[in-house]
């Protein structure tokens, strides 16, 4: 068997040595297609949210589960994966003639066709993990409604354009949009971390809402790292800074209503 295999992979015109042979024909690798990619978000999205509603009855897990945060980074992320979104940054590192052509006018409609894609999958993506917290919550004996009117599932729509378009910024060649990718990011972890430290801290407990905030400088850090131009930076630190306040301060003013 081994014999057979290493002889007809040595047939292969121009296959390199050692090579795999999981190449197709033209020797391309073989990747998961696109329409799977997709349904694996959709399907990570529904677990996403079923994993919360067992989430919150697990010690040293409820408050994590009951907070937005991690649910727009998950749901960023499964943009991200299910590569719905990606090459769309291919416009903006093509040169200034072939911009001003008719090749590059066409390449920046396909651009933002796939930005506007990933952004309604964000925004789908979310929902799907209020199904899934629902579903699961009302099999585990607990009585959960889902409205559309409700807040959290209002709130779903703008926060998951907005983690679509995360996913795409954070591709860019730009730094100046991976910076704004990153400050949001960061934004939304440490802002709803100090409203957390703020408003219900007593009841439950602190440490949830320090790591949250924690962990939102970390990717401000790395995405002012990796922004890599002193522009780029700047955005990263403005946009983290900024959207911090912006985001403590609706989710206290949510509260005082």
């Amino acid at each position: 068997m081994n014999s057979t295999l290493s002889s007809s992979s040595a047939a292969l015109p121009g296959t390199p040595a050692g090579s795999s042979g999981s190449s197709g024909p033209a020797g391309a690798s073989v990747g998961v297609p696109p329409l799977a990619r997709v349904t694996m978000a959709l399907t990570g999205a529904l677990l996403a949210g079923v994993a919360t509603s067992f989430g919150q009855a697990v010690p040293g897990l409820g408050t994590v589960s009951n907070s937005a945060g991690p649910w727009f980074v998950v749901a960023a992320l499964l943009v991200l994966a299910s590569g719905v979104g990606r090459g769309a940054g291919v416009a903006e590192r093509a040169g200034v003639a072939e911009r001003a052509g008719v090749a590059g006018r066409a390449s920046g409609r396909v651009g933002r066709l796939r930005v506007a894609l990933a952004m309604v999958l964000g925004a789908v993506l979310l929902e799907l993990m209020h199904i899934g917290y629902w579903a699961a919550t009302n099999l585990r004996g607990f009585v959960d409604t889902l409205s559309i009117t409700s807040f959290w599932v209002v709130v779903a729509l703008p926060a998951g354009l907005l983690a679509g378009a995360v996913a795409v910024a954070v591709r860019s060649a730009d730094g100046r949009w991976r910076g704004a990718a990153a400050g949001v990011t960061a934004a939304v972890l440490i802002g709803e971390g100090v409203r957390g430290l703020l408003q219900v801290a007593a009841t439950t407990g602190s440490a949830t809402w320090i790591v949250q905030i924690a962990v939102g400088i970390a990717v401000l850090v790395v995405g002012i790292a990796l922004a890599r131009t002193p522009v780029g930076r700047v955005v990263a630190l403005g946009t983290g800074i900024v959207g911090s306040v912006a985001v403590a301060v609706v989710y206290v003013g949510i509260a005082l209503v």
